[in-house]
């Protein structure tokens, strides 16, 4: 069976994108990714796009989603970035939470470090989806 993955943070303009970007990529379909926002912004960071098409992730047709009690109740696991206790929670689905700066406001330079810590954040979950 695929897991799932959610991550949620509160505009779904930055974060959460760049977490479902990444994971999609290297997770190369083994992997269903989704993103959300408890209070979705109306389009994604323009330095947030441009941070990630640098690495060749191209988000020009992603767009902020609204967080659904489906979304995480059909999630394995559901990835908070800074939305507190708007999660809503269900049995069986694991939670964590990733305190990560919020790259609204911050150039393209200080969101580098940013979305490379949310690479290196992705790639050691995807290591722990695989392991047996």
């Amino acid at each position: 069976m695929t897991p799932s993955v959610l991550f949620v943070c509160v505009h779904n303009a930055g974060r959460s994108q760049m977490a479902a970007a990444l994971l999609h990529h290297h997770a190369e379909g083994a992997v269903q990714v989704r993103s959300a926002g408890s209070a979705p912004a109306d389009s994604i960071n323009p330095a947030v796009r441009e941070v990630m098409d640098e690495i060749g992730i191209d988000l020009s047709r992603e767009f902020p989603k609204p967080l659904t009690a489906d979304a995480v109740e059909s999630s394995d696991v559901v990835i908070t970035m800074g939305c507190g206790d708007v999660c809503p929670v269900f049995p069986g689905t694991r939670y964590l939470d990733w305190q990560l700066e919020d790259p609204a406001g911050r150039t393209a330079a200080e969101i580098r470090p940013i979305r490379d810590d949310i690479d290196r954040r992705v790639r050691a979950l995807l290591a722990e989806l695989r392991s047996p």
